[in-house]
């Protein structure tokens, strides 16, 4: 096992315990459905929330698996992992929870999650700026993550804050639709093996 394969097993471990409550909350949610109406809201802020963790996971394997390992990376990863498992949690209310309406659990926590995932983004923009900075076309790389950031920024942004329930829709699915666009060209164009998500795929295979 490689450096980078060690702190991967960690870092994947605990992104996939925030998928693994999302999953559980879903499923507590489909069970309960006929006394407690499950609507739009809730399912579609999971999704996003379900797609952002992925959307990280992978972003850490493509810019991070030429890091040496340290500790400062395991604690990076943790504090990453933690802020995106305390926004899973949120999603869905837990057992012990007062009933309350679904839509009701939904705007009182809707902000809170969407600006812990805007939180764990902006850290991990932090590093893939330090490590992207240092290869070639470094700058040409940050200015594409800079133009990615400013569209999750505005449309997380937007259904983050909003008071409105079409608003929020519509910004959240704009970014739920960039996020399956994306899943889907990855498969059926694959990425050029000069680039950095071309080289990591090439790497992974045996």
């Amino acid at each position: 096992m490689s450096p980078f394969e060690f702190f991967f097993s960690f870092y994947g471990l605990l992104l996939g315990l925030s998928v693994a409550v999302l999953a559980t909350g879903a499923a507590r949610a489909f069970k309960h459905r006929r006394r407690q109406p499950v609507g739009w809201l809730t399912p579609l802020l999971a999704i996003f929330v379900a797609l952002d963790i992925t959307s990280f996971w992978e972003a850490a394997w493509v810019n991070y698996r030429t890091l040496p390992f340290s500790y400062g990376l395991l604690v990076g990863g943790l504090v990453v992992a933690v802020v995106y498992f305390i926004a899973a949690a949120l999603v869905f209310p837990d057992e012990s929870d007062t009933p309350v309406p679904l839509d009701q659990h939904f705007w009182t926590n809707k902000r809170t999650t969407l600006c812990l995932l805007i939180v764990a983004n902006l850290l991990g923009m932090c590093g893939t700026y330090a490590v992207n900075l240092t290869r070639e076309n470094g700058v040409v790389l940050a200015i594409s993550y800079s133009m990615n950031l400013a569209i999750y920024l505005v449309l997380v942004g937007l259904a983050a804050w909003t008071k409105r329930r079409w608003l929020f829709i519509v910004a959240l699915g704009l970014h739920v639709i960039l996020y399956l666009f994306v899943a889907v060209y990855s498969v059926v164009v694959p990425p050029p093996p000069n680039t950095p998500l071309g080289q990591a795929t090439a790497e992974a295979i045996p």
